[in-house]
């Protein structure tokens, strides 16, 4: 049975090379398909009777045919590629496509400007120890404020300068990242060292200067033995990192209910040497970011012992650095989605 089975395979191969002679098109090489690789084709036919042959000769008869599957699908593929080439070659033949013409170019997208500040002013503070924490845009007025020192009666907490939600009363947008700190200290016992960003909300006139929404960053430190001049230092060394170059700076006392005593961070204009240009409107003075020793209530708010522990905070508005670093004129720019000013960056 195996000596006739070789024979019909011998045939069947000359017959499949006989065959491909002729293929010159897709009709032709499916012909070609179906008689020689095709369900009720000789080989399939066998593959199936494999089942009725002895078990002595099934090995090397189910090897005979698949030599002659190797075979025969060899011959349809190399006639296949050469039908498909020419094909393609008949259909551009017939257009007017001119394949000489260059392609045209693919635009690839890349980081907003506020990202990639946002970014660098990450890597700065995780070289100084501040690991990153996140928490929700949507907050309760206990986070917002009461647990951030700030009385019933302050302004801030009234309609015309917060976004109250219609869920509940006390339910708000953040107006500030410090949120993030709070729900950073009732679940991580100190030392500790984080960094928050995010978008905050606040109800602002749109100008070129201020938006009802924008990006901040939050830094906060509590430790045993912090002083103001630890946290003088990490601002003074963020400061020379991120414009890469020493920069004199002063602090200029200033409230947070949050923080006592508070300052204001000034830096000498990194553009004109604290000459006067107009980036710094001839002052030779940069206003950056609000700092300050955390307030004793603020630890006590989340049950950190204010006479073991120390804090320092600070807190600055991403956009605004953005527009330090590009000399970026209106905030409104990063929010038009206008191509022509991204793809400057």
């Amino acid at each position: 049975m195996i000596n006739t089975l070789e024979n019909r395979i011998t045939e069947v191969k000359k017959e499949a090379e006989k065959e491909s002679a002729e293929i010159n098109d897709v009709r032709t090489l499916e012909s070609f398909r179906i008689r020689f690789l095709g369900d009720k084709s000789f080989l399939i036919t066998e593959q199936k009777n494999i089942k009725n042959i002895t078990k002595e000769e099934r090995p090397v008869y189910g090897k005979l045919l698949n030599d002659l599957k190797e075979y025969v699908q060899k011959i349809y593929d190399d006639k296949k590629f050469g039908v498909e080439a020419r094909e393609v070659e008949k259909e551009l033949a017939q257009s007017n496509i001119d394949v000489t013409l260059p392609g045209l170019p693919v635009e690839t997208g890349h980081e907003h400007p506020i990202s990639t500040v946002t970014r660098e002013i990450v890597d700065i503070f995780y070289g100084m120890g501040f690991t990153a924490v996140e928490g929700p845009e949507v907050e309760t007025d206990f986070y917002n404020f009461t647990a951030l020192n700030t009385p019933p009666d302050h302004p801030a907490r009234d309609e015309q300068d917060t976004f109250y939600t219609n869920v509940a009363p006390h339910v708000l947008l953040r107006s500030h990242t410090s949120t993030v700190q709070i729900r950073a200290m009732e679940k991580t016992r100190p030392p500790l060292r984080v960094l928050a960003h995010g978008r905050v909300y606040r109800n602002e006139e749109i100008n070129a200067r201020k938006m009802p929404f924008f990006h901040q960053l939050e830094i906060l430190a509590v430790e045993k033995e912090l002083t103001f001049g630890n946290m003088k230092w990490v601002l003074n060394e963020f400061i020379r990192r991120f414009f890469g170059k020493e920069i004199k700076t002063r602090f200029r006392p200033d409230f947070f209910p949050f923080t006592e005593p508070s300052a204001e961070l000034d830096a000498e204009c990194p553009f004109c040497d604290g000459k006067g240009c107009t980036t710094c409107g001839n002052r030779g003075w940069l206003e950056l970011l609000g700092c300050g020793m955390v307030d004793p209530n603020v630890l006590k708010a989340v049950n950190i012992n204010p006479d073991e522990w120390i804090g320092f905070a600070a807190g600055l508005g991403l956009e605004r650095f953005t527009m330090l670093k590009y000399r970026i004129p209106d905030i409104r720019y990063f929010f038009t989605g206008d191509l022509r000013f991204l793809k400057q960056f």
